[in-house]
């Protein structure tokens, strides 16, 4: 019997060791079943123990089983390692980033459909018009195919059952993939054709690529063809996006672009099957393309060629908890060790991003121009929110542009970043808020059905009829969200077919997929939505976009508040005005002098980016400091105390004379109460990234020894918020 060295998703540095039968393989990179204490999980094979046995005096206990997949790959192995040291996390909680589905115990996983987007085909309506009463699942799944039509339906939306009677129905002959119906490529204008070129030129080496594009320039068409160009060679390609709702227009245009290339998607919302399946694709070399989320960065890709990370801006490649990486610097870090090129791409790249490319260490590739040679950048205007004519909290000027679009059959876009129907409940007598017993916020107004949410922890309670204070029946719903502008522009425009998106409309699968398509096939005249809507979606038909609750972001305490919402306002209006139809952004800001509306109205993300760049250096923040964050959580208020004073002396006296670390005092989170938890925190900051490694190699250790049992505590390095 051979003994193995495993790691395992625990927050332990450890890892263990397993026996296994001679008859038995599992070369490092194994996953492996197994028991730990009277758990069972999934671990990965790091090491073999040379000359141990298991009668070799030590209790060892024997793994359960090996899974039926291949071996995580060296590199992605290295991946998770440089993610466990760099992010201070053990090594089995970063490997198991790397793991697809398998599951603690043996049960059957259900079997991937071999197309991303699926219809009845002719032989399949004939087959399946008559089917037994008692098979309610099979007819209500025939039905949806039924309804949908030559668009078919989306893989992604179906329930491990439903994928299997998929899989059943492919052999079958009764399905068929369904084709997006996406217009012909424009011909790559100069630009374009500069970028793939360069990109091209970087194949078969490291190469960092910056592909600054305003929106609308044929970014995408720049991805699909340096993509191609990369499989032709025999290469895999992984792209990265920051959000699920993103990938399914993605795969479809990658598909209509690379036609006979297997492309796969990897991301949290696939049924576990899928996920599976795609994986091993990945793993044996099958598939050309993988589009996935943040975990698709452990997509293990023998022959892998070239990287794409679109709108690498976004914060959403930051994890927030957990194993707390950034997506977009692991596949920088993983593009390095594999010598091939990465492609960053957004309209609006990020501060760290512009300084590298300052420094010389990134090439910058811009795109200055629309890809539609018809379509212009939308006109900007600046409306008060207070102006006279305001209904419901729209402007008088964004009803007149609304109606006009209305009246010429085109599309109009109403943005604001706040679901439900009014962000807080307030008394008009006392001026009683309803809060949030769990939090400290305030708990925001839904209505369908009528409901008090916390978006923070998820506690619901019913509307109260009246003051808990002082009994007035007169409560005020103060503030706009999604659900009240809907019903607002339902009220003045009842024959309008108006969409809402956000994450209450969108939960379960597909759902985003459906709307969007229907937006696409001008089934939809006013979309209301959140920042789901803002980035990565084409709609030739929408020629108007409004903005509410810009200001908003203005008041955060956040440093990268100016930066996140300068994108966000430069990515929604580039919703407006695409093709050959000119575009309007009205945007409702009683700021309309400040630097981030400016650069809006002149459509001049650089030299936005550059003022911010030199507030960043005058105030030493990133990118021109490192910053760790410690955050503690625990039932009472004296416990975080406690602890975070604890950790502000320890980290004082870890600090070496000279050694180049500001340790700040600790403070309230900025939501100081989250589901009945007290939180703080505490920053530390450093110039330079190896001091800021070095502290932490002292720091952390004397934390884990100091007993504070009754708070959890976690470190994360270059945050993403403060």
């Amino acid at each position: 019997m051979s003994v193995v060295r495993v790691a395992v998703p625990i927050a332990a540095e450890s890892t263990f060791d397993y026996w296994v039968p001679d008859s038995v393989a599992a070369p490092v990179g194994t996953v492996v079943r197994l028991r730990l204490g009277r758990r069972r999980c999934v671990g990965v094979v790091v090491a073999g123990v040379p000359g141990a046995t298991r009668d070799d005096g030590t209790a060892i206990r024997p793994i359960d089983d090996v899974v039926d997949v291949p071996p995580i790959p060296p590199d992605v192995l290295a991946l998770a390692r440089f993610i466990a040291a760099y992010y201070r996390v053990s090594p089995g909680l970063a490997l198991a980033l790397a793991v697809p589905p398998v599951g603690a115990g043996r049960g059957r996983a259900a079997t991937a459909p071999m197309a991303d987007r699926i219809v009845l085909s002719d032989d399949g309506r004939r087959a399946l018009a008559a089917l037994a009463p008692r098979a309610a699942a099979s007819r209500d799944l025939r039905d949806r195919l039924e309804r949908a039509g030559a668009g078919g339906i989306t893989c992604a939306g179906l329930s491990d059952a439903d994928r299997r009677r998929v899989s059943a129905w492919w052999r079958s002959g009764w399905l068929a993939e369904a084709r997006a119906d996406f217009p012909a490529p424009h011909l790559p204008n100069d630009a374009q054709r500069a970028a793939i070129e360069a990109i091209d030129a970087a194949a078969g080496r490291y190469a960092p690529l910056v592909l600054q594009g305003v929106t609308g320039s044929g970014k995408t068409d720049v991805y699909a063809q340096a993509a191609g160009r990369a499989i032709e060679r025999g290469g895999q390609v992984l792209l990265l996006v920051p959000e699920i709702n993103l990938t399914p227009q993605l795969t479809a245009r990658f598909a209509a672009a690379l036609p006979g290339r297997r492309i796969v998607t990897l991301h949290s919302a696939l049924a576990d099957g899928e996920r599976r399946a795609n994986w091993i694709a990945a793993a044996r070399g099958e598939a050309a393309l993988v589009v996935g989320t943040r975990l698709a960065v452990f997509a293990p890709l023998p022959r892998l060629a070239l990287v794409l990370v679109d709108e690498e801006h976004d914060a959403s490649y930051k994890q927030q908890d957990g194993v707390r990486y950034n997506a977009r610097d692991a596949a920088i870090w993983r593009a390095r060790e594999r010598d091939v090129p990465v492609v960053l791409g957004s309209a609006t790249p990020s501060l760290e991003t512009i300084e590298h490319g300052r420094r010389g260490r990134y090439a910058r590739l811009v795109l200055p121009r629309r890809a539609d040679e018809r379509a212009r950048p939308p006109a900007v205007r600046l409306v008060p929110p207070d102006d006279p004519q305001a209904r419901d909290g729209v402007c008088g000027p964004l009803w007149a542009a609304i109606e006009a679009r209305l009246g010429r059959g085109e599309q109009s876009l109403v943005f604001v970043n706040r679901r439900g129907y009014a962000p807080s409940l307030k008394c008009a007598a006392c001026g009683w808020q309803a809060g949030c017993p769990r939090c400290a916020a305030r708990l925001v107004l839904h209505r369908e059905p009528a409901r008090l949410r916390c978006h923070h922890c998820g506690h619901a309670e019913r509307v109260a009829p009246a003051c808990p204070d002082c009994g007035n029946v007169d409560l005020a719903a103060r503030g706009h969200g999604t659900q009240r502008l809907e019903a607002a522009l339902a009220a003045s425009y009842p024959s309008a077919r108006i969409a809402r998106i956000d994450r209450d409309t969108t939960r379960t699968r597909g759902a985003f997929d459906e709307l969007r398509r229907r937006v696409a096939a001008d089934a939809v005249d006013i979309l209301v939505g959140t920042q789901m809507l803002a980035k990565g979606h084409d709609f030739p038909r929408l020629t108007l976009v409004g903005v509410l609750g810009a200001d908003n972001a203005l008041y955060s305490a956040d440093f990268r508040a100016t930066e996140r919402l300068a994108a966000l306002l430069f990515q929604v209006a580039g919703r407006a005005g695409r093709a050959a139809l000119p575009g309007e952004v009205i945007v409702q800001t009683a700021f309309a002098s400040h630097p981030v509306c400016a650069a809006l109205v002149a459509d001049d993300y650089d030299t936005l980016a550059g003022r911010l760049l030199d507030e960043r250096r005058l105030a030493q923040l990133p990118p021109y400091a490192h910053l760790a964050l410690l955050t503690a959580e625990a039932p009472a208020r004296e416990d975080v105390d406690a602890f975070l004073g604890d950790a502000h002396r320890a980290a004082l006296g870890a600090q070496a004379p000279g050694g180049g670390v500001t340790v700040h005092d600790p403070v309230p989170s900025l939501l100081a109460r989250r589901a009945d938890q007290e939180r703080g925190q505490l920053v530390v900051q450093s110039v330079r990234r190896a001091d800021l490694a070095a502290f932490l190699d002292i720091w952390l250790p004397a934390l884990r020894e100091r007993p504070h049992r009754r708070v959890r505590w976690a470190i994360d390095v270059d945050p993403a918020t403060l």
